[in-house]
């Protein structure tokens, strides 16, 4: 850094804060590090007492911190994202739409671990809508060696920036509703009625609702017919237990369907399955969804919505965040539930 008049200080950037001091009135920093000087500001420094200012020595291969966060917005900026002007060395980005947030977290990992920047997310897909805020990033220091910054916009790549948002696609769902206490009329479905609400927050609706009782068989050939007649998705409510008249498992399993998971390390939700026939999700859902509040359901839910593939190691990683501490109130999807997935 170096010391010159503060006549002489526009266009230069300032190495410290500069605090005023209005009696009664405000003392706070005025200007902040990093701040560039304008015309309009020499007076005001002038009346704060500061008739010399030091201010940052453009040197070869170094990058001033405002350079070096516009670099980091490039490499987690994508498509549905709205930045903001650089303020003090920091950019933030937020989303224009709604949809499931999907973060490099390999790539975020290798990028934080250079050292002297830093770019904070939201977690891995977190559901999120238009005007939520998304990252945040900055630089460490003032003056960065642009080589660093090099390396972060290596691992970016040209094209493929960390973050994307990824729409909801699915719009139209088939629900099998298990139990021949349902089928025969003594006891009404409840079930399908909180499955239904959870899938209207994403914008799904229900195009057909079917009674099949406990029939193995016919569970499955409904489950074929479904996705014949075009359901983009199928849920199965109830039957996922290990008791002997639980027959749900099976009958996805014979639908043809391919079995991704059957069990989950999340609480409540062990007895979630996970599956497949050809792209379209076969889900059965356990008890728990139709009592509990939150449970492996809504975390899974916006990324087979939005069409993201789910994976045996996907559902292993949810571990780590996977037990739900029913707080009341619920704060669900803010809280830390289903939060470790990759």
């Amino acid at each position: 850094m170096k010391l010159i008049r503060t006549q002489d200080a526009v266009g230069h950037v300032l190495c410290h804060d500069m605090t005023q001091i209005i009696v009664g009135v405000t003392k706070d920093a005025r200007f902040r590090k990093g701040h560039i000087v304008r015309e309009e500001d020499i007076p005001v420094l002038l009346s704060m007492g500061k008739e010399y200012l030091y201010v940052w020595e453009k040197q070869e291969g170094m990058l001033h911190e405002d350079e070096a966060a516009e670099i980091l917005c490039d490499a987690a900026q994508n498509d549905h994202m709205q930045r903001s002007e650089v303020k003090e060395g920091k950019i933030e980005l937020k989303a224009t739409s709604e949809g499931l947030l999907q973060v490099d977290v390999e790539r975020l990992m290798r990028i934080n671990s250079l050292g002297e920047v830093m770019i904070a997310t939201r977690r891995n897909f977190s559901r999120v809508k238009a005007g939520d805020k998304l990252a945040g990033m900055r630089v460490i220091p003032l003056v960065i060696d642009a080589e660093k910054m090099h390396k972060v916009a290596a691992i970016a790549g040209p094209s493929n920036p960390l973050l994307s948002i990824r729409p909801y696609l699915i719009r139209r769902c088939t629900i099998l509703v298990t139990g021949n206490e349902v089928k025969k009329g003594i006891i009404e479905d409840s079930f399908s009625q909180i499955v239904e609400r959870k899938l209207s927050e994403l914008g799904v609706t229900v195009s057909a609702k079917i009674l099949t009782g406990d029939d193995e068989a016919y569970i499955s050939a409904c489950i074929r017919q479904a996705v014949a007649d075009g359901a983009e998705m199928v849920l199965c409510t109830g039957g996922m237990s290990v008791d002997p008249d639980d027959r749900t498992p099976k009958a996805i399993r014979d639908s043809g369907a391919r079995i991704v998971s059957y069990g989950a390390p999340v609480l409540p939700g062990a007895m979630f399955l996970v599956s497949y026939l050809g792209d379209v999700p076969v889900l059965g859902l356990p008890g728990c969804v139709m009592y509990a509040q939150r449970t492996i359901f809504d975390v899974l839910l916006p990324r087979f919505v939005a069409k993201v593939p789910v994976t045996a190691r996907d559902i292993a990683s949810l571990g780590n965040g996977g037990l739900c501490l029913q707080c009341e109130p619920c704060t669900f999807p803010t809280c830390g539930f289903g939060g470790g997935g990759l």
